[in-house]
């Protein structure tokens, strides 16, 4: 026993595998080494180069790209009768939108004068026009995500998972990324999250606009304040419910982003499986010259040797 273990001795502290020591991160030369550099994240060559279909597109930079111009993302699928969707749609509910929202403006702006030239003016504020207009323009708003939305969800369909679809998933719903990795049960949770979130958020600015009202009311010089919370008590609620409002505005974040973090690094395990019996082998191993690396060692310990061989199993 006291001779294996001088002999393990002797050879551990220099024997490696060769591999180990050999980087070939930034060797062009070997076609399987990976570049050690970080690649662009945007680029208009990558972009138009997509469109004319002579590169693959990232899902990143087509997303991107989409973004600022609604349609790429379908050019690029080559879902062509799509565009006149997309851009009609877009197109007719922002125009039909603002039409409308003007007429508002329009109304209002003459019912105002009318009012200081007769306060009994039978003019009223088109009120009706301002809603219409406001809900085109949440058309075309729901029309622009919907574009975006069909080219992530049509990119590349037949690889699953993919982990760029669902980190889009999550940017454009919260919880999507998610159902696409097939993990339902975390949905529940991350709404929860960010709707409690939202709600505090919600509470607390209210209250904040409330005590903020009440402390101007109560300092301002040209108005009699008689109401029951003194300036010193609304200057401390509203201190206070701006710092709860500001925290519920971290915590909307941190969860949302989190969830986009989740759907990423679990579209990236999908396939990652590690087994329930885990285990530990220790036994006496005889190391050849073939498999190990001998570094700067005395000529008589180069050569066979006695060692001991740890083994993991998970």
């Amino acid at each position: 026993m006291a001779v294996c273990l001088f002999a393990f001795a002797a050879e551990s502290y220099a024997q490696f595998q060769e591999e180990a020591f050999q980087q070939t991160y930034n060797d062009q030369t070997d076609s399987t080494a990976t570049a050690d550099t970080s690649d662009k994240m945007f680029t208009f060559k990558e972009l138009f180069g997509g469109l004319a279909h002579k590169t693959d597109l990232r899902i990143g930079t087509m997303f991107a790209g989409s973004m600022f111009l609604p349609g790429i993302s379908q050019i690029y699928n080559r879902d062509w009768w799509k565009l006149p969707i997309v851009y009609g749609g877009i197109g007719t509910c922002a125009g039909l939108g603002g039409y409308y929202l003007h007429q508002y403006n329009q109304s209002k702006k003459a019912y105002e004068a009318a009012y200081a030239a007769d306060p009994n003016t039978p003019l009223r504020i088109n009120y009706g026009a301002r809603q219409t207009g406001t809900w085109l323009l949440v058309g075309a708003g729901l029309i622009y995500w919907g574009s975006l939305m069909d080219g992530v969800a049509c990119y590349k369909s037949d690889v699953h998972p993919h982990p760029g679809r669902a980190t889009i998933y999550s940017i454009l719903l919260p919880g999507l990324g998610q159902a696409y990795n097939g993990e339902y049960w975390k949905i529940p949770i991350y709404w929860g999250c960010i709707a409690g979130s939202i709600h505090f958020l919600y509470t607390n600015n209210t209250n904040y606009q409330r005590f903020k009202r009440i402390h101007n009311e109560a300092t301002n010089p040209d108005i009699e304040y008689t109401g029951p919370i003194s300036a010193e008590t609304a200057v401390w609620y509203r201190d206070v419910y701006r710092r709860y409002r500001d925290y519920s505005i971290v915590a909307t974040a941190l969860f949302y982003l989190l969830q986009i973090i989740d759907a990423n690094v679990f579209a990236y395990m999908h396939d990652f499986e590690v087994s329930d019996e885990i285990a530990m082998r220790l036994e006496p191993a005889v190391l050849t010259t073939d498999n190990v690396y001998a570094m700067n060692q005395p000529a008589a310990f180069v050569g066979n040797g006695i060692g001991l061989k740890l083994g993991l199993r998970f």
